[in-house]
């Protein structure tokens, strides 16, 4: 009687169970969905840092930074605003698990031609931003002499571990081995295969430290210039060739080096910063999966 009575027990509580599993709410098990990773972007805390060139302002950048937040790349954009003496402000606030963060760096002497001034006011930006952040990586976009500033920057402090690591890089419109009738004529100078110039211009000759510098630390750069396709072979104020003459200080040590050549009106010096296709191309480098 008493093992019936036990059998009788069990079997209600089994049916009890059974009845609350299959009353559960069924909306519960849509509250667990896992967001999906299949993403057009990564989602990275890596910040990307955009340099101006000479006489520029975060306005040269504007464009480029629209495209990016239009494209659903980030929400996060603040300016570092770099003193006459080289203090840093930050113009706005990244949150701490910001994605894909963008800071456009705007100079207040933006006629500054001293290169190593140049590059210590940029290793400024990054060591307040790694101060306010604690970044340890940073991606770097620049316009004309901005390039070679950074170039400068690399040269000089790019080995320092102390410092964040450089992961991706994109030149538009490099000045690396000159500037169109400042210290070359048009079609005055050409470049091999390797890139290597058939005259180095000042800075050029220091900068072939360079590759020691890259080399094996996994850096991707893409490499960006106009042709106005009207016989110069140059976007109106920087030859090919000096653009393309980074190739040779860099040599095997990036990770990754493509050129990109854009052609016609809107390949022009200045216009290279507001062209969709560039904007485009530099979202895809920087971020695509």
């Amino acid at each position: 009687m008493k093992k019936l009575w036990i059998l009788g027990m069990g079997i209600i509580i089994v049916m009890i169970v059974g009845i609350m599993i299959m009353t559960k709410p069924s909306n519960e098990h849509h509250s667990t969905t896992v967001k999906s990773t299949d993403s057009t972007y990564i989602n990275s805390q890596i910040p990307t840092l955009f340099l101006h060139g000479y006489a520029g302002s975060a306005n040269s950048e504007k464009y480029m930074v629209q495209q990016a937040k239009k494209k659903g790349v980030t929400k996060e954009v603040i300016t570092a605003y770099v003193s006459e003496d080289g203090k840093v402000e930050l113009k706005g606030k990244l949150k701490k698990d910001a994605t894909n963060p963008i800071v456009q760096i705007e100079l207040e002497n933006n006629k500054q031609g001293d290169l190593d001034l140049n590059a210590e006011w940029f290793k400024n930006v990054l060591t307040k931003l790694q101060t306010e952040y604690g970044i340890k990586k940073f991606n770097f976009v620049g316009h004309s002499m901005g390039n070679l500033s950074f170039a400068k920057y690399m040269l000089k402090y790019g080995d320092d571990e102390t410092l964040p690591q450089l992961n991706k890089e994109v030149n538009i419109a490099g000045t690396f081995n000159g500037v169109l009738n400042m210290n070359e004529q048009i079609n005055e100078i050409s470049v091999d295969r390797s890139g290597k110039p058939s005259r180095m211009n000042p800075p050029y000759p220091d900068l072939q430290q360079l590759k020691d510098i890259y080399k094996g630390q996994e850096i991707e750069v893409l490499n960006i210039y106009g042709d106005l396709q009207d016989g110069t072979n140059s976007d109106g104020r920087v030859s090919n060739s000096s653009s393309k003459s980074l190739k040779y200080l860099l040599g095997n040590s990036p990770k990754s080096y493509k050129e990109s050549k854009y052609e016609g009106k809107t390949a022009q010096h200045s216009e290279l910063h507001e062209n969709t296709q560039v904007a485009n191309e530099i979202v895809a480098f920087l971020w695509g999966r």
